[in-house]
């Protein structure tokens, strides 16, 4: 019940309503008293700042970063949609994305593809539009678009209350209970001013708390946890800390997701934003570290099969290496695309992809004689537990 939690003005206060029930209305950041960034959590910060840092220097040796781009963001919808319940693996997506149309394809897979629609979206507004309010509703928009919650207001500001708890239960059951509908967007523009404002804040303390007070306000009926999860990366991004999208939280949240839900209700409820960010800036550090692994098992597959590729195909070797920078966009192919990119006749591209299998490159797994698609499993493989 949130009228029996103890609060902390630090973080904002419970608020009877004329209903009878208390929604939080969250304070204005920064929080008073300040963030305590002694100790542990300077250490931490420092640790994090270097592991970030790591991470951009290593996609900058990639010979084509935005390759490992498009599986990342990939690998990000997925997680960050598990979080709120979908089933769809990064293989179904990838496979929607193909346009193969399986039976037992989650009917899920559209709630993911649309956050990887929103996401770059919001990435390429970044050039003429600010992490903002505004842009915040169009990410929204494309993320409910046809799917599940698309009855739900997409990109609009919520006009009614809403609540977090177990499925089922009432507003008066409620785990816990944002601000009323009539102070949502009063609390939205402060925290989009905290984000623009020149603080002598480190950023990646600033993001931390961005997302706890994203999360708390739960401006929309749906699609907050999603679009908060968004809004860290993009401003990364927008900052440029990042030359590219490549640090998305989701696993470590997914990993942790008890705590994570735990320590966001402990800013609310005790204003113990220190715990909030230590638990934050672990998984910046650790997400950091595992993207860089990442990025070098790319770049050491990808030397790999070039020089199988030489060594195997003889004078389809250029065609081989031709398609091979295209599975690193486009995982799962079939012979007739692969004829298109390397403009040649069907027995010759089909030779090639047959050869390509052969050598462990390609995998044909619809097991159909017709329309067959065949996937870099090697490659996808490395971002199944990512």
């Amino acid at each position: 019940m949130a009228d029996s939690r103890p609060t902390s003005s630090r973080s904002g206060t419970y608020i009877s309503q004329p209903t009878g029930y208390r929604a939080f209305i969250p304070a204005s950041l920064p929080p008073d008293p300040p963030i305590d960034l002694g100790g542990p959590l300077q250490s931490l910060l420092s640790k994090a700042d270097r592991a970030l840092g790591r991470l951009d220097g290593s996609i900058l040796t990639l010979p084509h970063p935005d390759l490992f781009v498009y599986m990342y963001v990939r690998k990000e919808a997925v997680l960050s949609s598990q979080i709120e319940g979908t089933q769809s693996s990064l293989n179904d997506v990838l496979a929607a994305e193909a346009k193969i149309l399986a039976a037992d394809a989650p009917q899920d897979v559209d709630e993911v593809v649309n956050y990887i629609n929103a996401f770059n979206h919001g990435l390429g507004r970044l050039a003429t539009l600010p992490v903002s309010v505004r842009l915040i509703r169009e990410i929204h928009e494309r993320l409910l678009a046809g799917v599940r919650g698309e009855q739900l207001s997409p990109g609009h500001i919520r006009t009614t209350q809403n609540w977090i708890g177990p499925g089922g239960c009432t507003l008066n059951q409620a785990t816990f209970v944002p601000p009323p509908p009539h102070e949502v967007p009063r609390v939205l523009g402060e925290l989009e001013k905290f984000i623009h404002a020149e603080t002598d804040l480190p950023l990646l303390i600033k993001i931390g708390m961005a997302h706890a007070q994203f999360e708390t306000i739960h401006p929309f009926l749906d699609g907050n946890g999603r679009v908060g999860r968004l809004l860290m990366t993009l401003l990364l991004c927008e900052r440029e800390v990042l030359v590219k999208p490549v640090l998305y939280l989701s696993h470590y949240f997914k990993q942790n997701r008890q705590t994570y839900y735990d320590l966001l209700q402990s800013v609310r409820d005790r204003g113990d934003w220190e715990a909030w960010l230590t638990f934050f800036l672990e998984g910046v550090y650790q997400v950091s570290q595992q993207a860089t692994e990442t990025a070098r098992l790319i770049l050491n597959l990808r030397e790999k099969h070039r020089d199988l590729m030489t060594e195997k195909l003889g004078r389809a070797a250029g065609n081989g290496h031709r398609t091979l920078e295209h599975l690193y966009l486009n995982p799962i192919v079939s012979v007739k695309e692969i004829q298109a990119l390397i403009g040649t006749t069907y027995p010759a591209a089909n030779d090639l992809v047959s050869r390509l299998t052969e050598n462990g490159v390609l995998e044909e797994f619809t097991g159909q004689k017709r329309n067959r698609r065949f996937i870099y499993r090697a490659y996808t493989n490395l971002f199944q537990d990512a």
